[in-house]
């Protein structure tokens, strides 16, 4: 876990290229939720299809700029993840009933928790940073929007069955992330003598 101060609120913290980027994928968000309102014809899916893969495309481009440029900021910690589930949340959300509600309401409740985890940890000032199966978890459910988001005829069964299966990996991925990122911050905050609730 890291520290939140309060120079990680400046200007030229929240100003970071990779930051920005950020900024530009939460952006992205009410557009393809417009375009995948019902009843959304092939082509707004195909649109939100290629919107979201630039969206994706930024998240692994902001790391790498953020690491090469020095520019890793612990406000950018926070945000990052934070983008990432909304842009999931909101386009799984929209897929129903192409993807069963109740996964979604599994896939979801989990990062609702998670980022009221996050909420609570940073307002003791810390910030519980990405493990590699978090991580793994976010790579599962994009591959999984990556399929089941374009309308291709003939193959969308296909697209559909592969990304289902993505869904269920990011699930399990998902869950233990979770405990471990509880339990991370029940040890920290024990450490700490902060109270963990």
């Amino acid at each position: 876990m890291i520290v939140l101060n309060r120079s990680d609120l400046s200007r030229k913290s929240l100003t970071t290229l990779p930051n920005v980027l950020t900024y530009f994928r939460m952006a992205t968000i009410p557009v393809i939720v417009t375009l995948l309102i019902p009843p959304s014809s092939g082509f707004s899916q195909n649109l939100a299809f290629v919107v979201y893969c630039i969206a994706s495309l930024t998240d692994l481009l902001d790391g790498v700029l953020a690491r090469r440029s020095n520019t890793v900021t612990s406000i950018g910690k926070l945000l990052d993840p934070l983008a990432d589930k909304l842009l999931i949340t909101a386009v799984l959300i929209m897929l129903i009933p192409r993807v069963q509600a109740w996964l979604v309401f599994l896939i979801v409740g989990r990062e609702i928790g998670i980022t009221g985890l996050r909420s609570i940890a940073a307002g003791h000032g810390l910030i519980i940073n990405s493990s590699r199966m978090g991580k793994n978890k976010m790579i599962s459910q994009t591959l999984a929007l990556v399929f089941l988001l374009p309308a291709i005829p003939g193959i969308q069964t296909t697209l559909s069955l592969i990304g289902t299966s993505f869904l269920w990996i990011s699930l399990v991925l998902g869950y233990m992330s979770a405990l471990d990122y509880f339990l991370n911050f029940y040890r920290e905050a024990k450490r700490r003598g902060q109270p963990d609730n």
